[in-house]
């Protein structure tokens, strides 16, 4: 204890926090261990930080030596199997079925056995926060930081999930609809209620009840708890909107949203954003007043309520009172109506209860980034489907404006498939510049890509999607240039550079390549530390570990649950890496070289032990 106290005395102030919280948990074993493990490498990071190696980085990710060295000969053996089973496609696509098979026939202790010598320990870094610490410790020897998620999830049929989405995806009051026109695309629909089809990369929540959104918070914040106590403030933990609140009003937002953008173009021409728009208030009051709305208290409460600077509206609607002040959205989504000369609303009028549980996923989201920054780590807001988008992106980005005041605490996700990608990447980095709030994104080429393109089809309302691979990839490329430009004019006006966060979260080689090549046109170094990379646990290792100990920021994505609990999410990654079979050729081949490396130097038995410290 007096040890532990001694480096609560002289470690940086950044890992005082968490470690102060870690106290209170010595009478578990497992803790003790991971705070002395903690304490340790704080001590050392301060000692050690600049002295950290750097390797010279191989462009063309075909270094096995460097892709494998922070593995264990048994994993490079493990891993080659597990990606030629991958290579079945008869086995991929019964994996679900075979692993409950193997399950009855040898029961849960054999088999837990059996998915940790195989696909659970390839895939997944453990059960627990505790025994996850030894793999984080790992990776971060080797340059490697973590992003957390806790991979346990439901395994529900088909007609289970349908029937909850629907269930969870209408107003409880059907007959009281409001009196604009409803878009097609913010609506549920039964044919594509299971969110899971066609989806294999990302994980999917179904809305049970209240209760269940206040056990996912609850477990949030235990991965924040974990990445806290692991990362040194470093790490990242992955949430999704939609496992905190009814969808429902996830949908209803979303429409408000893109209504919202509808009216100001009947109103003042173009297209996009509100804030695109650049429309000042007495311009957007003098057609209203030319109107000649009947209800004038509620016209002046509404121009009052605009969200606007020097420079024009930002919102019709006063987002930061939805999210700070909790007030209605039956009340706030109202708006003139020049052609019928009365105030309309644009939701359908919740209920006292709605009102309620969207307050409450409110109240979630404040939890955990409250506690994210308590504890110096960051949150990641993953992107959903095009019909919540909207909204989560909306939301995100006022959590951003409410917390990322002195750093970004709160990163949002945008998928590069969509069209308008590119558009909404820049028009959130203005609104984070004229309200002056540090900005972080996460990149993506995206996971519903399939499922939007028919969804749209069958709903008959435009495609969302780029139109193949190549357009997606520039659109991805294009979005990453000008984040890049944003930060290379911050850093010439001598401003704080990391105003602009991003992560570039991409397994493809040319995304990676293009990325570190415009970096250094640029002039963004990667001590800069607003550029990062970030890959799934055991996919692409050749790109994440070479680039952690060349001195790039670098992160794995780290799933984590008990070994039964977590069978869906081993089954999405099996039939994901059906999909991409080009990189399970290069990680086999890349694989059988180092083997053969290491048989032939006689490192069969090589133990990895990095020096790396993390960027």
């Amino acid at each position: 204890m007096a040890f532990l106290r001694t480096v609560l005395r002289k470690c940086d102030r950044k890992y005082v926090g968490f470690l102060q919280k870690d106290l209170l948990l010595l009478k578990n074993q497992h803790a003790i261990a991971a705070l002395k493990s903690t304490a340790a490498a704080c001590a050392n990071d301060n000692v050690n930080a600049s002295a950290s190696p750097k390797d010279p980085l191989d462009i063309t990710f075909e270094d096995a030596k460097a892709a494998f060295k922070s593995k264990t000969t048994w994993e490079l053996v493990r891993a080659y199997i597990v990606y030629t089973l991958c290579s079945f496609e008869t086995l991929v696509d019964h994996n679900m079925k075979l692993m409950k098979v193997s399950r009855a026939i040898l029961g849960d202790r054999l088999f837990t056995a059996l998915m940790k010598g195989t696909f659970y320990g390839h895939f997944v870094a453990g059960e627990d926060q505790y025994k996850i610490r030894p793999t984080l410790e790992r990776l971060r020897s080797f340059g490697v930081k973590p992003i957390l998620d806790y991979s346990v999830e439901e395994d529900l049929t088909q007609e289970e999930a349908e029937k909850r989405e629907v269930e969870s995806s209408v107003p409880e009051d059907k007959a009281n609809v409001d009196d604009t026109e409803s878009l097609k695309q913010y609506s549920v629909d039964k044919t594509f209620a299971d969110r899971r089809y066609k989806v294999q990369s990302a994980r999917t929540y179904f809305y049970l009840n209240e209760a269940t959104c206040e056990r996912n918070m609850e477990t949030f914040l235990k991965c924040l708890e974990a990445v806290a106590g692991s990362t040194y403030g470093t790490g990242i933990t992955a949430i999704k909107l939609t496992a905190l609140g009814r969808p429902q009003l996830l949908l209803q937002l979303s429409e408000v949203i893109m209504k919202a953008r509808k009216y100001m173009t009947e109103i003042v021409g173009g297209e996009g954003n509100v804030l695109s728009h650049h429309t000042t208030r007495e311009e957007l009051e003098k057609k209203i007043r030319d109107a000649n709305i009947t209800d004038q208290a509620s016209v002046t409460k509404f121009l009052d309520s605009l969200t606007e600077d020097s420079k024009g509206i930002m919102h019709l609607f006063p987002w930061s009172g939805v999210v700070d002040d909790n007030q209605e959205l039956s009340s706030t989504f109202r708006v003139p109506d020049l052609k019928r000369g009365r105030m309309v609303r644009l939701i359908t009028k919740l209920s006292t209860k709605e009102e309620e549980m969207f307050r409450n996923m409110i109240r979630r989201m404040n939890t955990l980034v409250k506690a994210a920054q308590d504890m110096d780590v960051r949150i990641m807001v993953d992107a959903e489907q095009t019909y919540f988008q909207p909204a989560i992106s909306r939301l995100t980005l006022e959590f951003m404006r409410k917390y990322n005041k002195e750093k970004a605490v709160v990163f949002n996700t945008y998928q590069c498939y969509l069209r308008d990608a590119f558009n909404e990447v820049t028009t959130d980095l203005e609104q984070a510049k004229r309200q002056n709030f540090y900005f972080g994104a996460k990149l993506v080429r995206g996971a519903y890509i399939e499922q939007e393109r028919a969804r749209a089809a069958a709903l008959g309302y435009a495609d969302p999607t780029n139109p193949n691979f190549d357009a997606t990839s520039e659109m991805y490329h294009r979005t990453l240039t000008e984040c890049l430009r944003r930060i290379k004019e911050l850093k010439n006006r001598g401003e704080d550079q990391k105003k602009i966060g991003i992560m570039v979260a991409s397994h493809n080689e040319d995304t990676v390549r293009f990325a570190i090549e415009k970096m250094k046109e640029i002039g963004i170094e990667p001590e800069d530390k607003v550029i990062c990379f970030g890959q799934l646990l055991a996919m692409c290792d050749y790109i994440t570990f070479p680039l952690g100990q060349s001195g790039y920021s670098a992160y794995k994505y780290i799933p984590y649950g008990p070994v039964n609990e977590v069978l869906p999410y081993l089954s999405r990654r099996a039939q994901e890496n059906k999909g991409v079979l080009q990189k399970i050729k290069k990680e086999k081949r890349l694989l059988s070289s180092e083997l053969l490396r290491r048989l032939a130097t006689g490192k069969i038995w090589y133990t990895p032990k990095g020096n790396y410290v993390p960027v």
